[in-house]
This record gives C-alpha cells, sequence and structure tokens, in this order.
C-alpha cells in the first residue's frame, strides 16, 4: 500500500521581543534575566532618548549574537514596536514570539514556563495573566476590570481571563496573517486588540498565572487621557466587530481557556 508522504512539524524556534522606549535603567537587569533562561533577544528600540539609545547599543555589542536590535527612527507606540518585532523575527525564521515588558514588571524566570506550554501547544497563544502584590496601582488594578468586561462581551466568552498583560508568547503564522488582513491598534489598544482578533478567527488562548510588580525603574508610558480615549474607541469598533461576528461565535461558542 503507498503512503503518503507527512511533512515534518515545523521546528519550535521562540524569539523573546521586548519594546523599549526609554528605560534605561531597567533593561539591562531584563536582558540579564532572558538570557539566564537560555532564549534569544530582540530589543525593538521605539525611538527612545540618547540615553537609551546608547544602552541599547551596549547591550546588543555586550551579548550578540543572542542579543539583536532593531532600531525604529521614529516612536510607533508599543504595538507598533512589537509588529515590527513580529516581522523581524519571521525574516530570521523564528516561529514564535514571547513579548515582554522592557520596565521589570514581568519574571522573566517564568519565560521557560511560558515557552514550555507554548511548545506543546504551538498554534495557541499563551497569556500572561497578572498574580499581583502591594505595589500595584490601584486606579490601574481596578480600570483593568472595565477592559475585561469589555472583552468577555465582544468574545462572548470568559476565555480570555486578561487582555492586557503584556507577557505573552505568540504563533507567527496567525499573526503575520492578521497583521496582512487587518488594522491593528500600534499603542496601548495593542494588546487588548491583536487578543481578541486572533480570538475571532478561532486561536485558543492559554492563560498562564504570572507574578507583577510595578515597574522596575518607575517609569510609566500610560498616558491616563490620551490612551483611555484611544482604548474606549477601541472597545466601541471591537463591540460592533462582534455584533457582525455575533451568529458565528454563538453557533462555535466553546470554551477556548485552558484549566
Amino acid at each position: 500500500m503507498r503512503r503518503e508522504s507527512v511533512a515534518p512539524p515545523l521546528a519550535f524556534r521562540p524569539l523573546v521581543v521586548i519594546p523599549v522606549f526609554d528605560h534605561e535603567h531597567a533593561i539591562a537587569t531584563m536582558v540579564a534575566g532572558v538570557l539566564h533562561t537560555g532564549n534569544a533577544c530582540l530589543l525593538v528600540d521605539d525611538g527612545s532618548g540618547p540615553a537609551c539609545a546608547l544602552e541599547l547599543d551596549r547591550l546588543a555589542a555586550l551579548h550578540a549574537p543572542q542579543v539583536r536590535l532593531l532600531r525604529l527612527p521614529v516612536n510607533q507606540g508599543k504595538g507598533g514596536a512589537v509588529l515590527a518585532g513580529f516581522r523581524d523575527a519571521s525574516r530570521h525564521g523564528h516561529t514564535h514570539v514571547l513579548q515582554i515588558d522592557a520596565d521589570g514588571q514581568h519574571d522573566p524566570a517564568d519565560i521557560p514556563r511560558f515557552l514550555a506550554l507554548a511548545q506543546a501547544h504551538p498554534g495557541d497563544v499563551i497569556c500572561g495573566v497578572p498574580v499581583y502584590d502591594e505595589s500595584v496601582p490601584k486606579g490601574r488594578l481596578y480600570g483593568r476590570y472595565l477592559t475585561h468586561v469589555w472583552v468577555w462581551i465582544n468574545t462572548v466568552s470568559f476565555a480570555i481571563r486578561d487582555s492586557m498583560c503584556g507577557f505573552r508568547v505568540y504563533p507567527l503564522p496567525p499573526v503575520l496573517k492578521l497583521m496582512d488582513e487587518e488594522t491593528i491598534g500600534r499603542r496601548m489598544d495593542f494588546d487588548v486588540e491583536v487578543l481578541v482578533r486572533l480570538f475571532w478567527r478561532g486561536i485558543r488562548v492559554h492563560n498562564l498565572p504570572t507574578r507583577v510588580t510595578y515597574p522596575l525603574d518607575g517609569v510609566s508610558h500610560f498616558d491616563v487621557w490620551r490612551d483611555n480615549v484611544r482604548i474606549s474607541r477601541m472597545h466601541a469598533r471591537l463591540f460592533f466587530g462582534m455584533v457582525r461576528r455575533l451568529p458565528r461565535l454563538l453557533r462555535g461558542r466553546r470554551s477556548v481557556a485552558s484549566p
């Protein structure tokens, strides 16, 4: 009997991507934490000032080739930096991107846990669920719950437990396809919007608890007025997108969250 040839599965080749904008005091510690896990790292300089740019040059030179630097001449916003990192990772043959913030709020020691789950489920998103300590600003903590409610409405599901955590693993093929076909928010609206749109496309989400502290260098680029307005507009766009997809979402409704 003739056997059909089966293509071997793609190798799992993750890359840690860190979007950086003026975090010169925290980034060396973050890079050291990533390298301690044995993973390669791409620093995306999102139009940082001279002090941070100089520090990123130093780190890339010191740790080459494990650390590479992608420099954006003009600030694109967090989402723009991560999107640029996706493209660069794909050009260099990587299959997955682990996104982690530059300011020290995430624990790089958790990277192996995230990558192990991603390797076990290579077509899915692994999304961090913050476990906060006493350093979290209460206003930010309570404000997140409004976004959570909107995400649950816009996905008609509780599958995404936290859509704002910047510690997650993406499979590159569906993300690149999404980028080619739709416009995604490029600033603080990015983390929420990309996750909802991937969910709409049938990408499963695994929720992984991870410790979060605020922040190592005391620098936050969240603009309370502009970013809240931007996020509110995003929720409105997603809501009308959900309405158009509602019959399909209801027909295919099932839990896509991991236990």
